[in-house]
């Protein structure tokens, strides 16, 4: 059978339905719609052969069809219809996302709080390092009787630090010289890179300072593996009890047991090489306690060699050209809020009146 642009329509319409009253569409509900020209024979028909090409499903409680995986997948490939935020929905995004989110992990948990929000939908925000990290230059300060500071700088001009205890035998002058060698000898160096052997290699040109190359290298090894990890949060679990498929509580708390960080942790790496929006749609998710639900996701630049991404979960009977919208309208945000310096703050202006 072939899939005419009129099964297309009818198949959109069955999706769009079903997405608003979460009930089997029939056909009369169809041939009531608008724009729907064809006759309730037709659309029987119709139905009945998207049925048999496995668009759609016949509960067995029902006369009434629901989408299938296969027919959400057509509807989120061809058919759905572009969703248009209101000006309050951009608004409330934009103010939102206009909150001071300093550092990276407290970032990925409030933009999962902000998405959640808007979507009334679990939401995962993740942030990862695009690239392996590296240490671009050492430096090492002393910082009084007995102690010096190892500073890291890596890619992207972050900074870290830590207070080490100094030999007794070990002055300025053999610090200035182990600082040399760490520069030539362990930049722009991955993480599988520090091996034992380039420990050796650094100890025997460090001098009066060599007893200090273990400790250097643990912390510059510790502090490579933490920037190259994903942050990720999840929240929101709970919204999905409102929903009319989980009523069913053993089948809830399934669902909402595999939605954890740890579970998601993935998902960052489906959408490498990924352009705009991803959906996975049942089956296609990468938890089977997920084959029954929906993953939307989108990525956007953090700057400084970060890419972050989120993404919500819920049924496969989401409104998909909405929750699209909202999340490609806060990734373009979030880019944007990130790629721009900061900038001190204006006092605000009062209001124009709206008189004459």
């Amino acid at each position: 059978m072939e899939l005419t642009e009129r099964k297309k329509k009818v198949l959109r319409s069955v999706v769009d339905l079903y997405i608003r009253t979460a009930e089997p569409v029939g056909s009369k509900a169809i041939t009531e719609l608008p724009d729907m020209k064809y006759s309730s024979a037709t659309i029987r028909n119709e139905m009945a052969e998207l049925t048999a090409m496995g668009y759609l499903e016949q509960p067995h409680t029902s006369a009434g069809r629901i989408p299938s995986a296969a027919g959400y997948r057509l509807y989120v490939d061809e058919l759905m219809m572009d969703y248009r935020l209101s000006i309050d929905e951009t608004k409330s995004i934009s103010s939102a996302i206009e909150e001071k989110m300093q550092r990276v992990d407290k970032m990925v948990e409030k933009v999962a709080k902000l998405v959640s929000q808007a979507t009334d939908l679990p939401a995962i925000s993740a942030a990862s390092r695009q690239g392996s990290a590296c240490v671009k230059r050492f430096d090492l300060i002393l910082a009084g009787q007995g102690s010096f500071i190892l500073v890291l700088m890596l890619g992207g001009e972050q900074v870290v630090n830590k207070l080490i205890k100094l030999p007794l035998n070990v002055g300025e002058t053999d610090l200035k010289l182990l600082s040399a060698v760490l520069n030539a000898s362990m930049t722009d160096i991955p993480l599988d890179g520090f091996t034992a052997e380039l420990m050796e290699k650094v100890m025997r040109s460090a001098g009066a300072a060599a007893s200090l190359v273990p400790v250097i290298l643990d912390f510059t090894q510790e502090t490579l593996k933490n920037s190259d990890s994903t942050r990720v949060a999840v929240t929101g679990q709970a919204r999905l009890l409102s929903l009319p498929e989980y009523r069913d509580v053993d089948k809830a708390q399934r669902v909402m047991d595999s939605i954890d960080e740890e579970a998601l942790a993935n998902l960052p790496a489906v959408m490498e090489g990924a352009n705009g929006t991803k959906v996975l749609v049942g089956p296609e998710n990468v938890a089977d306690e997920l084959k029954d639900t929906s993953v939307v996701m989108t990525k956007f630049d953090i700057g400084d060699g970060m890419q972050g991404m989120i993404g919500v979960v819920g049924p496969t009977r989401m409104d998909y050209a909405k929750v699209t919208a909202r999340l490609s309208y806060f990734a373009e945000s979030l880019s944007k809020m990130f790629g721009k310096p900061e900038q001190p703050q204006q006092p605000k202006l009062p209001e124009p009146s709206k008189e004459g």
